[in-house]
């Protein structure tokens, strides 16, 4: 019926959709199931030692994140001889079937699973056990299955299915022909003759479904066969697709679970590798590869197989995939060195493409740590998620604070997710912006976050859809060489230059502050140990640690993951990730001061305490040796004898008492509610506090957000504040302290208000024992300085950002990441505001606020519901940032001295040497290590405040040679040989390594 309506057409042809699904598979037969349940995961050799049950459909055999060995056995009955057997199997969990050995055969997971079904179902039960059977086959299947589903949820944990099938391979195949077609039509112009074709012969094809059987199916499929041959045209655009399963490595599991999901998913991919030629499948993240050599070596070796042969692609140039606002840069730095090793090392590739699809936003430093790391691509699609303003771009050059661009692709689908149907490929042509300039788009088919990857209804729909008249052709292919095909038209692309910031998630600045506070205390251990560790080197000491060092860094890296780091993650997580902290962190300071104590013993100072400063500047500060407070001055990057670092100091000036602190800099000025009022600066004669505005208050707001984000409109919703419940003020030494405590609810709050003799900073230092639920705490600074913008301190740089709202760009970006500070100047007077582990910012006219705590019920109930410690201070100063040298106050805050005591050893030299001398005040060294693969020191520096710096740079040990060198270590250039001297020139931000062999 050719006038038929199309409305009831369609009608017809989903009904019968739905049929040929029903009918792909008829159960021929059940299996028999026993299992042996666990709280934790068992090797294959120890399957049977769990508690043991046997089950049928509909039985329950687990709890949320049980673990089971799953054995499986049947018989394929006399009467399917000659048919394509296949196994269902749906545990209601995550199952790994595995060989005879033990190594992961292949993946599956449950259909009742959360997850957008707008993508696509993302179950996988279909195990492929016979094309041809003779009848009479003995079954026999070991899994290692988890009582929960791709996204850690709890599904009842009982078994759904175990049946013995027949699979119908022709009623199977018309599906898919009647899928892709179907969609195919409901995406084409209305009035489209290709539509009107394809409906009507669909429709035709199913009046002849009335029964199936498999007469009626052959005569059915050479219906649709005609519109499923013919062909597009000349393309305008073409699809470059490959198959992917973004791997959160914990979120809503443990991290213990990805192992296992990696084990599931990349089994998976290698079983339809067997059935799909022309598949292609990529993979980031060495950490999972690493975990997949170690538990599941067989399967380790197949993966390689693969991406020999060039059908699996490694993809990204990192460890994980980090969360690239909050992680340090030395430790972006190490993302890159440790992964691009990786992959070189063990699959003799290197990485050109940073394949971050799910990060929180981008910091303005990254493309110049790509470039300098080899890296020449970006690929990510997370700013599709902004909330107020759309990204103008999907492929362009993001050019970073220092000038540096990297070629960037956001896939037009906006997802890593897609179900790679018909609506994908019709959203790629309708959505890509730069579809005028460009014939390439990327696509990223498969089940994500939770794992799983593409399923064979990704792989059948694609099959269909490579030049299919109506869509754009799609090819699968590698990443790689869909950016090589992108370059070709780049010279057209626009530039963005700046940070790539998501509007949305600027919770993850805040959430989970014990793992934040780990975070930033492990980086400067780190660089301090390295720098121990290299003056012991240089000085002929002690082996470098490199195993340790490298083992450590990481464990670090792997807690940077997007979903650790942020604070998105379920309980367990930072359970388990707080008490790996606080072993790496003891462990890593011991071996501090075991080099400490040997570099002062090798300088004959064996029973004396040594003064250390990893710093490049002379440091004159205060110190507290047991109960003596002792003023030290220490030359950079240098120790000395604490008797020779100690000098005298008269105390002058220093007052603390009822509502004041003062010293000869500052006076301060308390509130009866304990607040500040005044900040006075004697020397400028200036008030740093806003007229008639109070400072330091601790405000409590409503949020009843998630991990991820709060309101927008916090402001608006203000729960009260803390309450100052008492306050003493007393004279400890050098130091004019104010001690407050505070209440809210059940909360308390102890901060000690230091000023010290002749110290230009106050600073708070801060516990919190906080028990409040659906809440946020900020701190504020309402300032005496007027600006339209405030420098921020990031990775390897800085970046200015509005303090206004005049737009809705500027209102999107009220709360911001910033590291060691940030700063609100005039050009002749400014305030800082520094901290030692806290991300989240914002500043709104005057007003400088810093989120300290954010306690959200989901996904972990408990967050931030503990007792934590923190440290900021206020730096009011002459001048804007630059003059003032803020930088420098805030890696002082963030690196203290060190004391060591020497042990005994063989004296080398009496002298004490600089490791390093650096001319220029904005210069600074980020961090100084052994190199990776030979017997160099690499020194890391920077240019700090965005000018041209000529410097020269002094080593204090004999060197043989001097070269630049890039970020993975690779030499540039030789600077110097057999000279201890040189000198360099930084653009503005400019990065800089060397590369230094020592005469030794």
């Amino acid at each position: 019926m050719p006038f038929e309506a199309d409305q009831v057409k369609l009608k017809k042809i989903k009904r019968v959709k739905e049929k040929l699904n029903e009918a792909m598979y008829h159960t021929v037969g059940l299996l028999e199931v026993e299992a042996w349940v666990t709280k934790e995961p068992v090797a294959y050799t120890e399957k049977t030692t769990g508690s043991y049950v046997k089950l049928s459909a509909g039985e329950r055999w687990g709890e949320l994140w049980d673990c089971a060995w799953f054995h499986f056995a049947g018989v394929v009955p006399a009467e399917a001889a000659g048919a394509r057997i296949v196994l269902l199997i749906d545990v209601n969990g995550e199952l790994c079937l595995v060989d005879e050995s033990g190594s992961p055969r292949q993946g599956l997971t449950n259909i009742n699973s959360e997850f957008e079904y707008a993508l696509g179902l993302p179950g996988k039960r279909v195990v492929d056990l016979l094309p041809e059977a003779a009848g009479g086959e003995r079954i026999e299947l070991w899994g290692d299955a988890g009582c929960n589903d791709l996204f850690g949820h709890y599904r009842s944990g009982t078994l759904k299915e175990a049946v013995i099938a027949v699979c119908h391979d022709d009623i199977r195949s018309l599906y898919y022909d009647f899928e892709v077609l179907l969609e195919l039509a409901e995406r084409l112009a209305e009035d489209s003759a290709r539509k009107a074709r394809i409906v009507q012969a669909l429709y035709d094809a199913s009046n002849h479904l009335s029964t199936i059987d498999g007469q009626r199916v052959s005569q059915a499929a050479g219906i649709v066969a005609r519109e499923l041959v013919k062909q597009g045209g000349d393309p305008d655009l073409t699809v470059s697709a490959i198959g992917h399963a973004h791997m959160d490595l914990a979120w809503l599991w443990p991290i213990r679970e990805t192992i296992r999901k990696g084990a599931r998913t990349f089994s998976t991919v290698l079983r339809n590798m067997e059935k799909y030629p022309e598949y292609i499948f990529g993979a980031s993240q060495p950490q999972l590869y690493q975990w997949m050599k170690d538990s599941y070596p067989k399967l380790y070796q197949e993966i390689k197989e693969r991406i020999e042969e060039g059908r699996w692609e490694p993809q990204g140039a990192m460890w994980v995939e980090p969360d690239t606002n909050i992680s340090g840069g030395e430790a972006l730095v190490r993302q890159i060195l440790y992964g691009k090793r990786f992959f070189e090392q063990e699959f003799g590739q290197e990485m050109k493409v940073l394949w971050l699809p799910d990060v929180f936003g981008y910091t303005g430093s990254l493309p110049q740590i790509l470039v300098k790391s080899g890296v020449d691509y970006m690929m990510t699609q997370k700013l599709s998620w902004s909330e107020y303003n759309d990204h103008p771009h999907h492929s362009f050059y993001w050019e970073g604070i220092d000038g540096t661009r990297v070629l960037t692709h956001l896939p037009p689908e906006d997802t890593y997710n897609s179900p790679a149907a018909p609506r994908s490929l019709v959203k790629i042509e309708h959505d890509y912006l730069e579809r005028n300039v460009s014939s390439h788009a990327l696509m990223l088919f498969g089940i994500g976050d939770g794992g799983g990857g593409p399923g064979v209804e990704h792989l059948e729909r694609l099959a269909r859809e490579h030049n299919l008249s109506g869509l754009p052709p799609v090819i699968q292919e590698s990443s790689l060489l869909f950016f090589q095909r992108l370059e070709q038209e780049a010279a057209r692309f626009e530039t963005y230059k700046g940070e790539l910031y998501l509007e949305k998630h600027q919770g993850t600045l805040t959430t989970q502050a014990r793992n934040k506070w780990y975070n930033r205390k492990m980086e400067k251990a780190l660089r301090e140990l390295e720098y121990a560790s290299s003056l012991l080197h240089g000085l002929g000491g002690s082996s470098y640690p490199v195993t340790k060092l490298e083992e450590i860094w990481k464990e670090v890296l792997l807690y940077q993951f997007h979903d650790i780091l942020p604070g998105s993650s379920i309980t367990r997580v930072y359970d388990e990730s707080l008490e790996r902290y606080a072993k790496l962190y003891d462990e890593v300071y011991a071996m501090i001061s075991k080099a400490y104590a040997e570099i002062a013993g090798l300088s004959g100072w064996s029973g004396e305490t040594a003064v250390f400063n990893s710093l490049p500047w002379e440091r004159k500060e205060w110190v507290r040796v047991e109960d003596e407070w002792l003023w030290v001055t220490v030359p950079g990057m240098s120790y000395l004898r604490l008797a020779d670092a100690t000098g005298d100091k008269v105390i002058e000036g220093l007052a603390a008492a009822d509502g004041l602190l003062a010293n000869s800099r500052l006076t301060v000025r308390f509130s009866e509610e304990g607040h500040i009022l005044s900040v006075y600066d004697t020397e400028q004669k200036r008030e740093a506090i806003y007229p008639n505005a109070a400072a330091n208050v601790f405000t409590v707001y409503e949020d009843n957000g998630d991990a991820w984000d709060f309101p927008h409109d916090y402001r608006e919703t203000v729960a009260g504040t803390l309450k100052l419940t008492n306050s003493i003020s007393r004279i400890d030494g050098p130091q004019a302290i104010m001690e407050q405590h505070y209440q809210y609810g059940e909360s308390t709050l102890v901060q000690k208000i230091i000023l010290a003799e002749d110290s230009d900073r106050i600073v708070f230092q801060t516990v919190a024992d906080w028990k409040e639920s659906d809440k946020m705490l900020r701190v504020s600074f309402p300032v005496n300085i007027s600006s339209e913008h405030f420098t921020s301190d990031i990775q390897f740089g800085r970046i200015k950002r509005p303090t206004t709202r005049n737009t809705m760009i500027e209102f999107a970006k009220d709360e911001v990441a910033a590291h060691h500070y940030i700063d609100l100047s005039q050009p002749d007077y400014g305030v800082a505001l520094l901290n030692d582990s806290k991300y989240g910012h914002s500043v709104r006219g005057h007003v400088m606020d810093l989120n300290l705590l954010r306690s959200p019920a989901s996904p972990d109930p408990v967050a931030d519901r503990a007792v934590h410690q923190f440290t900021y201070a206020l730096y009011p100063h002459a001048g804007d940032s630059v003059p003032a040298a803020v930088y420098r106050k805030g890696y002082e805050l963030n690196i203290p001295l060190t004391l060591a005591q020497g042990d005994s050893g063989a004296e080398i030299r009496r002298e004490p040497i600089q490791l390093i001398q650096i001319g220029h005040p904005a210069v600074m060294l980020e961090s100084v290590k052994k190199a990776e693969d030979s017997d160099h020191l690499i020194f890391r520096l920077y240019e700090t405040c965005g000018t041209r710096a000529r410097t020269a740079i002094s080593l204090g040990l004999d060197c043989l040679s001097i070269e630049e060198c890039d970020l993975m270590e690779r030499p540039i250039r030789l600077l110097q040989e057999h000279s201890a001297e040189v000198e360099l020139e930084f653009t503005p931000f400019e990065i800089k390594s060397i590369r230094v062999l020592l005469n030794k």
